[in-house]
C-alpha cells in the first residue's frame, strides 16, 4: 500500500478514503536538501518501519507492523553531533533528543519513516514520522500528521512493506 501525503492538497490519501493532513511548518522540500531543524517534510517515498504506542491511552493493536509501546524516558536523537543520530534514545541522554512522551497527544501513535536512516547522515533529518495532529492543527517540525481517529484506524491495516509518499 501507498499512501499518498499532499502538501498541496492538505490531505493523505489511503485505503479509499482523503483525509486532511498537517505537514512541516516550512512546508516540503527535497530529501537531498533536507537539514535538521529547517521545519520542512521531506518529500519522497519512505518505508513504514514500525510504529510506537502510547500504553495509557490506547489498546494493543491488531497491527501487522512491528511496534512496542512508549516508556516515558523514550527519545529520539536530533543532534547532529550524536552517535546515534536519527535513531530511538532514552533519556537522559548526552546529546539533543526529542521526548517521544508528550502531553499534547501529537505522539499517542507514532509510525516511524525510513528517512535518513540506512544509514543515518547528519545533519540530513531526524524523526521524521507519521504521527496524530495536536488538538490545535498546528504544522509538525517535518512530519506529516492527522487525526489520532484515522491514524488508529489505519494502523491496523498498514503493513510491512507500505510506504508514505510526500509530495508538495
Amino acid at each position: 500500500m501507498t499512501l499518498f501525503a499532499s502538501l498541496s492538497a492538505g490531505t493523505v490519501e489511503a485505503f479509499n478514503e482523503a483525509v486532511p493532513a498537517v505537514f512541516g511548518r516550512a512546508g516540503t522540500i527535497a530529501a537531498d536538501a533536507k537539514r535538521e531543524g529547517d521545519g520542512a517534510s521531506p518529500i519522497g517515498a519512505w518505508p513504514v518501519r514500525a510504529a510506537l504506542l502510547r500504553p495509557d491511552r490506547m489498546a494493543a493493536p491488531a497491527t501487522a507492523l512491528p511496534w512496542r509501546w512508549l516508556r516515558a524516558d523514550d527519545g529520539w536523537s536530533d543532534d547532529a553531533a550524536d552517535p546515534a543520530y536519527n535513531r530511538p534514545v532514552r533519556h537522559p541522554h548526552r546529546f539533543g533528543a526529542e521526548r517521544l512522551w508528550r502531553d499534547d497527544g501529537a505522539y499517542d501513535i507514532i509510525i516511524v519513516l525510513g528517512h535518513n536512516d540506512r544509514p543515518p547522515l547528519a545533519p540530513l533529518g531526524s524523526a521524521i514520522f507519521f504521527h496524530c495532529t495536536r488538538p490545535d492543527r498546528r504544522p509538525t517540525q517535518g512530519c506529516v500528521a492527522v487525526d489520532r481517529p484515522v491514524l488508529a484506524r489505519w494502523l491496523d491495516r498498514l503493513q510491512p512493506g507500505d510506504r508514505l509518499v510526500i509530495a508538495p
